[in-house]
């Protein structure tokens, strides 16, 4: 499994990272309504996926709890590229593996450039080719 922890839904803000329906996100917008006579306070939140850009909305009570993953950040290095796919060498444990690379980092990763890749929910993406 994937490293998540859980957040109090009131304590979220804008930028921070949740997961909805097994996507992570990050969080667009939020707004809280009102109390009402005999309920609670109700959090609306529009995040966008960290993985494939769709948008989503969930509404929960502010005192609820939600699942947050936890994203590791770490460099690589690019050994050699094949078509789509990067095999990388992580900088601090020295684990070599195939990477897919973003279509809009196609022309920017190339052998022996470094780049920045994220853990998240189990899966590994490349994020950006770091300049030297």
């Amino acid at each position: 499994m994937y490293e998540k922890k859980l957040v109090s839904v009131g304590s979220l803000k804008k930028g921070d990272t949740i997961i909805i329906d097994g996507h992570a996100c990050k969080i667009t917008d939020t707004t809280t309504s009102r109390p009402g006579k005999h309920g609670h306070a109700k959090v609306n939140m529009m995040a966008v996926g960290m993985l494939d850009d769709k948008k989503r909305n969930l509404v929960m009570p502010g005192h609820d709890k939600v699942e947050a993953p936890v994203v590791e950040k770490k460099n690589a290095q690019v050994l050699s590229i094949a078509g789509n796919i990067a095999n990388v060498m992580d900088t601090e444990s020295y684990e070599t593996f195939d990477l897919e690379i973003p279509t809009e980092l196609k022309g920017e990763v190339h052998e022996g450039s470094e780049v920045l890749y994220w853990i998240l929910m189990g899966l590994k993406v490349i994020k950006q080719v770091k300049v030297k």
